[in-house]
């Protein structure tokens, strides 16, 4: 059952279209903070049936860091839909499709087939672009029509009638070639309302109505500057915004969407009161990534959304912790450490709880069940009162020791680590050690939890060698012949942290190599064709298995060099192996190419 409400839409708004900009000064100084107004008009909340999440990570999340392979858009995708997208829950998502990358990363997620979230696309509001919607057969796209007079007379140097005109030309086009246009009014906090925006939503539901296709509604609060408070005036009132199209513009809930930034920490709050006064769809990304201060965080709506409705099972929740533990290992981005959900100290204490006492107090100090809604469990912060166990808790949890490697408070290095932290305390210290702190004294006295600089090394030349093993492979058409040793030749000289390249038959015996520094020839005089290695692991764990094969770190024997060998078994028409091929690579050098490798492991993912 839905409340009767006064329902404006039969009358209409006539477009003002002022000689110059309405640029509200008394609300928008500049010069001073801007100011918030109130004429004492309060409305009831309203909320909007259905309620769901749309996303732009592919689109506004990706102005706030370096572009996304194509192979992270696909993996983020996925992690989205098992999110929130199973449910619809997490409605639709939009991607750029302006280049080539773009396009490949569309491909990609369509071929997953997922109903949710839809595939949208975003274009700037011209024919030529909306060209490229329609040649790629996106049902849905959201083009940018900016609303407020600071974007039409100050940066597009349009008056108000011109630019609804020209919005309403691509509208028209799209609609012709059966594509629902997502109008985004960029910039609506700082629009005239009555005087452009309904205006020109009304008219695009008259087109709805004659084309018999949707044309969604973005409300888009780019600078920030909405506000949730009732009584609070337009432009600035999220609850008045959302009515006024509703309400008055006679636009359904269900194709509008509030945008908002966190210029002034509001862009949850904002969202959420959106949905409480009707608008169904409210915009956003994951882990709030977006330009400036960033957009509202998915992972957050969706726990407000669970709160408002109790709807537990309308999303997977413990997946927001995949998100943030992909966008830390993967993206290399640092999530703070008290960010909400998901940094690592969010439902952390520093009131000296400790570790035996964590299952009596954990509810205490918990905002929920952490391990079961978002698969965390509740860590500590170290201080005098933390105790041995509590060492050794901090170092299980925060590092993710797997089970079997846990240790315990009896471990001698943890006796160190707790012994230097009581020491700091005897010495006058008040606060509490912060993860950093406690990373550096588990490195001095536990090395072998952390990654080396070795295992970073072989991980990067693992990665490249597959890489120029394949790429050798395909470019010679590596048969076991003498034929082979022109192409050998012209591979290593343009890799040259190749130290040395070879190729056997089966039985380990050499059939052509090269030597990638001359002046090292001499070394491997011995070494001649016909030369046996079947003796070597290169040779054989390629031969036992058929895959790659990455020895550890050693010195060459014949330069002194420190290096990595790969070999991969070499395969005829009907995949039996007929010899193995190997390189011997130089890690200094290779490091110094890293960049450059990188690159071509990834060709034009970049831009």
């Amino acid at each position: 059952m839905s409340l009767l409400h006064l329902n404006r839409a039969t009358s209409k708004h006539i477009l003002d279209n002022p000689e110059k900009a309405e640029l509200y000064r008394e609300l928008f100084p500049y010069t001073k903070v801007s100011r918030i107004a109130f004429d004492d008009i309060f409305l009831m909340p309203r909320p909007a049936d259905p309620m769901f999440i749309t996303d732009t990570t592919f689109r506004d999340g990706q102005q706030a860091r370096p572009p996304y392979t194509v192979k992270q858009i696909e993996t983020i995708f996925e992690l989205m839909h098992k999110l929130g997208g199973m449910s619809g829950l997490i409605r639709a998502s939009e991607f750029f499709m302006y280049s080539d990358k773009d396009r490949r990363a569309i491909e990609a997620c369509r071929a997953k087939g997922y109903k949710y979230p839809e595939i949208t696309g975003w274009i700037r509001a011209h024919k030529d672009d909306l060209k490229i919607a329609k040649d790629m057969e996106f049902r849905e796209v959201g083009m940018l029509t900016s609303v407020s007079d600071y974007h039409l007379y100050l940066k597009l140097g349009l008056d108000r009638e011109r630019a609804m005109r020209s919005y309403l030309d691509v509208v028209e086009q799209a609609l012709e070639w059966g594509i629902s246009p997502r109008c985004h009014f960029e910039d609506i906090t700082r629009a005239d309302i009555h005087g452009f925006c309904l205006p020109f939503a009304e008219r695009l539901m008259e087109l709805s109505k004659e084309s018999g296709l949707p044309i969604k509604i973005r409300l888009c609060d780019t600078m920030g500057y909405g506000v949730p408070y009732p009584g609070a005036t337009l432009p600035r009132s999220v609850p008045r915004i959302v009515r006024a199209f509703t309400d008055e513009a006679g636009v359904p809930g269900q194709w509008l969407e509030w945008h908002g930034h966190n210029d002034f920490h509001k862009t949850l709050v904002n969202g959420v009161t959106a949905w409480l006064y009707g608008c169904a769809g409210v915009n956003g990304t994951l882990l709030g990534f977006g330009e400036r201060t960033g957009n509202t965080p998915i992972e957050a709506l969706i726990i407000e959304y669970i709160s408002l409705t109790g709807e537990d099972d309308a999303a997977n929740t413990q997946m927001i912790a995949a998100v943030s533990e992909y966008f830390e290992t993967e993206l290399s981005y640092n999530i703070p450490d008290n960010y909400p959900f998901v940094g690592k100290d969010f439902n952390a204490t520093s009131a000296g709880i400790h570790v035996d006492g964590l299952a009596k107090n954990e509810e205490i100090y918990n905002i929920f069940d952490t391990r079961k809604i978002l698969n965390r469990s509740v860590p500590i912060i170290i201080t005098d009162k933390s105790g041995r166990a509590g060492v050794a808790y901090w170092i299980n949890q925060y590092l993710k020791v797997p089970e079997e490697k846990q240790v315990s408070k009896k471990h001698p290095a943890v006796g160190k680590i707790y012994d230097r932290i009581m020491h700091a305390y005897e010495q006058g210290r008040n606060t509490s050690f912060s993860n950093k702190e406690m990373i550096k004294l588990v490195k001095r006295y536990m090395p072998e939890l952390f990654a080396s600089d070795f295992d970073h090394l072989k991980a990067v030349a693992n990665d490249l060698a597959a890489h120029l093993i394949v790429r050798l492979s395909e470019e010679c058409e590596i048969r076991l012949g003498k034929e082979n040793q022109l192409c050998l030749k012209e591979f290593a000289q343009e890799y040259p942290f190749i130290q040395y390249l070879y190729l056997t038959d089966n039985k380990g015996r050499l059939i052509a190599a090269e030597i990638t520094d001359e002046t090292n020839k001499h070394k491997y005089a011995d070494l001649a064709p016909g030369y046996d290695f079947s003796n070597r692991s290169w040779f054989i764990q390629p031969m036992r298995t058929g895959q790659l094969h990455i020895t550890d770190m050693y010195s060459s024997y014949f330069t002194g060099k420190l290096i990595l060998t790969v070999s991969a078994a070499v395969t005829d028409e009907n995949d039996n192996i007929t010899g193995v091929i190997g390189a011997d690579i130089q890690l200094e050098q290779l490091l110094k190419r890293q960049g450059e490798l990188d690159d071509e492991l990834h060709p034009g993912e970049l831009y």
